[in-house]
């Protein structure tokens, strides 16, 4: 049996990596692809390396166009899936690749987004404790956002193990540019990019800060608090997170070994790495997979957590392939 897909915002980065990804399953028939200003281009022109659907004509994003197909994935701006969503039958598995579905606080949705909160869809990260069960044969899902994906898989199992503490967590993660979308931004052009790395969203005014603490307080069973400071580093893809926080009393390295053994044995896509091996963008570029890695500062008493994603793939596109 084939499934047949319709794929908005196909001529972006996001886009382009769901169809990369659609086009190798022997199961699935690619039907519309929609775009919003280069509708009525060839999708060869925009994404040259999606040869097997490289005459394939964009259509304008519409929910009539997306209409018909089994499942639809909505790769659009944040704040565009809300509406087209709700004029799509509860016939067709959506799968929306921005954040508009992922906070179920409304209050945080609009401080972080300003714009009206369009409601709250079951989190597409399977691997997170007790996750799977509530996206089984769910209709509409909310894709994770890439840094969340990448720090919520690293830290989860110290979470929910109870071996951390909730208070006074950092994270660092660098990402490349490609997370920042394929519209045209001085800033990120490759003579301003190349040989030098800087931050952004300093002082909690990243919009994935609350979809960190939502996934970690969930895992927790308590609220969490995350301090979350992102940097632009001069390559295309791949993101590297480095996440800390206090241990909990009697917490040793062995006993978080041990945890996220338990939690990601099993995990196709999740990777502890053996002892004294870190992970790197190189190693997860254009899969998807996550490598994770742990230490025990005994001096600051903290647990670090090293993670590796790519975060056109399993930070976006891939996600809906996790078993």
């Amino acid at each position: 049996m084939a499934y047949s897909v319709a794929v908005s915002g196909a001529s972006g980065y996001a886009g382009g990596e769901v169809l990369r990804l659609l086009s190798q399953h022997p199961q699935v028939e690619i039907g519309v692809v929609t775009a919003h200003s280069n509708a009525g281009q060839r999708l060869g022109e925009l994404q040259p390396h999606l040869l097997p659907l490289a005459d394939k004509v964009l259509s304008e994003t519409t929910a009539e166009n997306l209409a018909g197909h089994d499942v639809v994935f909505l790769a659009l701006p944040h704040g565009a899936s809300g509406e087209i969503a709700a004029e799509l039958g509860e016939d067709t598995v959506v799968i929306d690749a921005a954040a508009d579905h992922r906070l179920e606080s409304a209050q945080a949705w609009e401080k972080f987004y300003r714009s009206e909160h369009q409601g709250t869809w079951p989190y597409g990260l399977p691997e997170l404790p007790d996750q799977r069960k509530k996206l089984q044969a769910a209709r509409r899902i909310a894709v994770p956002g890439c840094y969340p994906t990448t720090i919520l898989l690293g830290l989860a199992p110290a979470f929910a193990a109870g071996l951390v503490e909730p208070e006074d967590v950092v994270i660092i993660a660098a990402t490349g540019t490609s997370g920042a979308g394929k519209s045209l931004k001085p800033h990120l052009l490759g003579s301003e990019v190349m040989g030098g790395m800087s931050p952004y969203g300093v002082g909690g005014g990243h919009r994935h800060t609350p979809e960190i603490e939502q996934g970690l307080s969930w895992v927790a069973g308590t609220d969490v608090q995350v301090s979350f400071t992102p940097t632009l580093a001069p390559m295309a893809r791949g993101i590297l997170a480095t996440s800390t926080a206090k241990l909990a009393p009697g917490t040793t390295e062995e006993k978080l070994r041990e945890a996220f053994t338990a939690q990601y044995q099993h995990e196709p896509f999740v990777h502890l790495l053996p002892t004294g091996q870190w992970p790197a963008t190189k190693q997860v570029i254009g899969s998807n997979h996550v490598t994770v890695q742990l230490a025990v500062d005994p001096h600051a008493g903290r647990a670090i957590v090293v993670s590796a994603s790519d975060n056109l793939t399993k930070g976006t596109a891939g996600e809906p392939c996790s078993p």
